[in-house]
């Protein structure tokens, strides 16, 4: 884990404290996760930016909203990516704000684990109509040609401990 040097095309992984992050660790857990020590990710697009999904939409935010010691895990040392494919990301991101939140990813994620998931919620859940912060992240990598998981996932099947665990930070 790195704190200090992002650079642009990098996610990082943070806590949330508070009601949201309990119900996001609820999610995690109902999926599978357990109680995850990372509950949000976004993309940092430079000059101190990110960019994050929020419930009122894909929003630019200051990096030093999330920057602590305590609570941040970067990829830029388990991800080698070109300045090509930053740029890439960075375009991806910027290209999605204003995209709503997803409630219903955490209610497809928790049904694909039981093995109940309908045909319909898998189609909802891979449309980038809307999105939670992981799936966003998952979405402007592939977009840039990065694709961070080759387990056969549906696209927008990725949690923020799923992103942790492919850069070794859980």
């Amino acid at each position: 884990m790195t704190t200090f040097n992002p650079r642009p095309g990098d996610f990082g992984l943070t806590q949330i404290d508070g009601t949201v992050g309990r119900l996001v660790k609820i999610g995690q857990w109902l999926n599978g996760d357990g109680f995850h020590e990372w509950q949000h990710v976004f993309v940092y697009i430079g000059d101190d930016r990110l960019i994050e999904a929020a419930p009122g939409g894909a929003r630019v935010a200051p990096l030093s909203r999330y920057m602590t010691e305590d609570t941040l895990a970067w990829s830029s040392d388990a991800l080698s990516l070109t300045d090509e494919q930053r740029q890439s990301i960075v375009f991806a991101a910027i290209h999605y704000l204003g995209t709503p939140y997803s409630a219903a990813t955490y209610f497809s994620l928790a049904t694909a684990r039981l093995g109940i998931r309908p045909r319909w919620l898998k189609r909802l859940v891979s449309d980038t109509g809307a999105m939670i912060c992981s799936q966003y992240v998952d979405q402007c990598y592939q977009d840039a040609g990065v694709h961070l998981f080759t387990d056969g996932r549906i696209p927008g099947d990725v949690t923020p401990g799923d992103l942790a665990r492919r850069i070794g930070a859980a």
